[in-house]
């Protein structure tokens, strides 16, 4: 007789099964089929061992979002500590960090975090939790968040416990469930829309800042043009023939090699040498004179930094709504197992944060889109995927130099653009199908415009719950607590925590409360 509880009798069992299910790529008649399969077939064990070949299989494709995501979080971890290095040293007199800084944090960052919630939670533990990346959104807000005196360490204890909390009760994934098509697309279309029109002026601003550089080449803002031109054409190549999964290593790649023939190349330089970098995290925060050169957090900054960790989690459903929308566009039917769980999700993401910053970062955290949204595309599940993104996050942290490329306008914009961005952009356009859900999504893009996103997001949830715009016949099947309590909830805490940090300053010049 078995001494198995039945939930473990069940889980070996669909391991088994998947085993016995799969079959080779060379039985299907198309390559899509075969991905589609595998997707069919996965169970992945929760919180337990997954193990290759048992519970699921490295293919070809996994290479994709692996790269993907890699020179994603290259550009983004950098962005994030450059803006941390210009807040903190124009927020304090004995502090003055530069890009060396910048750099060496980053690659902290990609060697803890990597092995731990790449490679292990989200590969072997825990194959439904999305990678835990960057909090794009607030990547803009960081130099306001030095500034009104918050402590790095201080935000991410914060922002881990808020979030753990959420998860436990379940929170993400309710406001998920409560945010109908036409809201979500809506917020697609606006995060795609403004995102991409960013990275295309960046490249801009960019290509005509060559012209300085070198007076004997002349003006040389063209080859901004030229670069999105020949990418535009490639990208839509992609997408012609079925490949558009491979959009941000060929388009870098691309935009890499068109910006160096035209004479670009003056412009990148390599200063990472190879090695470790200090992951002492005593060197970090141990002192006032070395690391970041704020020592320990006290409870001022513990106040200070505590409306921008509630807005930082007040944020991440929406993200993860996204990254979730993109696997069931992509994903065929009957992949529910193998789509990414919104709290599991939450939990790694609130883990990584606290772990990732004690040991000497600065990232704030949330899903991992840069390498979702590739995967999604590409049709393969997170396992694979993840660990083969880890092991390229230790090895280029370890080489150096290769940040220094993924970080060149060419490659990074591009890559930001044809990666995550206009695939946001198709796929809230993709939601919009029905009059309702386009009313519902033009007040959300509406309200995005006026505010912001996140306050667009939570404003149309509520209307549209209580069926003041959308499909009125929805309204009618939710519960009280649905419709009024849980989206006026996430309004109130969105909004106060805007007020609290000036947000809302440039839009309606109501400034900061704190």
């Amino acid at each position: 007789m078995s001494t198995q509880a039945p939930s473990e009798q069940i889980g070996d069992q669909a391991q088994s099964e998947y085993q016995a299910k799969h079959r080779p790529a060379s039985e299907f008649a198309t390559r899509s089929d075969y991905l589609d399969h595998e997707l069919q077939i996965m169970n992945p064990r929760r919180w337990k061992l997954n193990l290759p070949g048992r519970d699921f299989r490295f293919e070809l494709e996994d290479l994709v979002p692996a790269l993907a995501g890699t020179i994603g979080i290259i550009a983004m971890y950098s962005a994030v500590m450059m803006s941390w290095a210009d807040g903190l040293t124009q927020a304090w007199d004995h502090i003055n960090l530069g890009k060396e800084f910048a750099i060496e944090v980053a690659r902290v960052e990609m060697l803890i975090p990597a092995l731990l919630f790449c490679i292990l939670a989200s590969g072997f533990i825990n194959p439904r939790a999305n990678l835990a990346g960057n909090h794009g959104p607030m990547i803009p807000l960081i130099g306001t968040i030095a500034l009104a005196g918050a402590h790095p360490l201080a935000l991410a204890l914060l922002l881990g416990v808020f979030g753990l909390t959420l998860s436990y009760f379940k929170g993400g994934s309710k406001l998920v469930n409560l945010t109908s098509e036409g809201v979500a697309g809506g917020l697609l279309v606006f995060l795609g829309f403004t995102g991409a029109m960013s990275q295309i002026s960046d490249i801009q601003s960019w290509a005509k800042g060559l012209e300085s550089a070198s007076v004997a080449k002349g003006s040389m803002g063209y080859i901004g043009l030229v670069v999105l031109a020949v990418n535009v054409i490639l990208y839509a190549l992609l997408a012609r023939i079925g490949k558009r999964w491979l959009a941000i290593p060929a388009c870098a790649v691309l935009g890499l090699i068109t910006a160096l023939a035209m004479g670009a190349g003056f412009d990148l330089t390599f200063t990472t040498e190879m090695g470790l970098p200090n992951l002492n995290p005593v060197y970090w925060w141990g002192s006032t004179e070395q690391g970041w050169m704020l020592g320990l957090p006290n409870l001022q900054h513990f106040i200070a930094s505590l409306p921008f960790a509630i807005l930082a989690v007040a944020m991440w459903s929406p993200d993860f709504l996204g990254h979730r929308i993109f696997q069931e566009l992509n994903y065929p039917r009957k992949t529910e197992k193998v789509l990414m769980d919104v709290d599991d999700t939450m939990t790694t993401c609130s883990l990584r944060q606290i772990v990732g910053t004690a040991v000497g970062g600065g990232n704030i955290t949330s899903s991992w889109g840069t390498y979702m949204i590739p995967a999604a595309i590409a049709k393969r599940p997170i396992p694979a995927g993840a660990i083969l993104l880890g092991s390229l996050c230790i090895i280029i942290a370890i080489l150096g130099f290769p940040m220094d490329v993924a970080v060149w306008p060419p490659v990074m914009r591009i890559a930001l653009l044809v990666g995550v961005f206009l695939p946001l952009l198709e796929a809230g356009v993709q939601m919009i199908r029905e009059t309702k859900d386009s009313q519902s999504a033009g007040i959300c893009i509406f309200a995005a415009m006026v505010a912001n996103p996140v306050l667009a997001w939570a404003l149309a949830m509520l209307l549209d719950n209580n069926g003041l715009i959308g499909d009125k016949e929805r309204a009618k099947k939710l519960s009280f607590v649905d419709r009024i309590v849980i989206p006026g909830s996430v309004l109130v805490i969105c909004l106060v925590a805007m007020l609290a940090v000036g947000m809302l300053e440039d839009q309606f010049g109501i400034p900061a409360l704190m």
